[in-house]
């Protein structure tokens, strides 16, 4: 496979998208890549007013089934990863034959890291401890996942006057999921939503090496798009960094790995 896939994207089965797998495919055909529909699964409690992001896994196939059969479409999910969800993680994602399963960390104990009061009476370097310290150990407890999603998540909302997930103020931290990836033989992913500016791959750059020091090779690049010109954005930055660290950069299918940037 050498076409390019975008491995994150968020169509109207996600509770924060509206985007129509249609609006979705015809801005991929324009730039002529691939895409891995990615739908939101968190089982934490949602905030007041909003609804879970929960979705049909049955009628999420049976809808996006059809478009699958062309190849340049495969379906998957994203599953956020806590302890308390274990179990259900386990059985949803054993309801269809999803292609892809990324897994990533979006609350803690159950605060949306979305949401800037999470942050509130909080202490950079010991919630950020915190993050990553839930991080490894929701790898090594869902040893089904493919990739782990956007290991800078916590940067995009905080509001810390610095709010990056520096390598070099985490080492310790950050080596312990890259180690945990390794073991567990799972990929990590390029999240292209922060490379819009220098700091943003600045701060990535060293995670990607360190991660290609200690034995990992594959990532999967997406963009997280949640409307539709935002698919594909920034995934040429993605491959540049990837391939900066001798990065192989691949997506899933039927759960098997794909190189699709050769």
């Amino acid at each position: 496979m050498t076409v390019f896939f975008d491995s994150h994207i968020h169509t109207s089965f996600s509770a924060d998208s509206e985007m129509s797998a249609q609006e979705a495919l015809a801005r991929a055909e324009e730039q002529g890549i691939g895409l891995v529909f990615t739908e939101h699964l968190d089982y934490d409690v949602p905030a007041a007013g909003e609804e879970p992001f929960i979705f049909d896994p049955e009628a999420y196939w049976t809808a996006y089934e059809p478009l699958r059969a062309a190849e340049k479409i495969s379906l998957g999910v994203e599953m956020g990863m806590m302890a308390s969800a274990r179990k259900k993680n386990a059985a949803f994602v054993q309801r269809v034959p999803f292609d892809f399963v990324l897994g990533a960390i979006h609350f803690l104990a159950c605060k949306d890291l979305y949401y800037p009061e999470t942050f509130e009476g909080r202490e950079k370097r010991e919630m950020y401890h915190e993050y990553l310290t839930v991080m490894r150990d929701e790898i090594y407890a869902h040893p089904f996942i493919d990739a782990l999603a956007h290991i800078d998540y916590i940067a995009r909302n905080a509001t810390f006057d610095d709010p990056e997930l520096s390598y070099g103020d985490f080492t310790d931290d950050i080596d312990a999921v890259l180690r945990a990836l390794i073991e567990t033989d799972t990929a990590i992913e390029i999240n292209t939503r922060r490379l819009g500016t220098p700091r943003g791959i600045k701060e990535l750059a060293p995670v990607c090496r360190r991660y290609h020091e200690l034995g990992g090779r594959y990532v999967t690049i997406g963009s997280d798009a949640h409307v539709p010109e935002a698919v594909g954005v920034r995934c040429d930055r993605g491959r540049e960094l990837a391939h900066a660290f001798d990065l192989t950069v691949v997506t899933f299918r039927e759960r098997n790995i794909q190189i699709c940037d050769e």
